[in-house]
């Protein structure tokens, strides 16, 4: 007679961690989405199931996310021609689409 196979019972079985969320990670979505301060405090609690009051201090010590904007010079070879120099015309043709023959 031959002798029963061992059977794991977690063989093969896929074990996902879940990790709840931190308020800091619910501050950096709400700055990503808006730059309103108020805004951000709004989406972070509601993000968070917490009352506004306890969210605010967290939003007000967080560092802005968005950098300060600059204008970029573009080089000369890249630069806008005027208007006087004639209209820019863009041709758009419609390529139909290979049909496959079956054998």
């Amino acid at each position: 007679m031959l002798p029963k196979k061992k059977t794991s019972e977690n063989h093969g079985r896929r074990v996902t961690r879940i990790e709840p969320p931190v308020l800091e990670e619910a501050v950096a979505a709400a700055q990503g989405l808006t730059d309103d301060i108020e805004s951000q405090i709004e989406i972070a609690s509601q993000l968070m199931g917490m009352s506004q009051d306890d969210v605010r201090p967290v939003v007000l010590k967080a560092s802005p996310l968005a950098p300060i904007r600059r204008p970029v010079r573009l080089p000369e070879r890249f630069s806008m021609h005027e208007r006087s120099e004639g209209p820019k015309v863009v041709v758009v043709e419609r390529r139909r689409p290979r049909l496959v023959m079956p054998r």
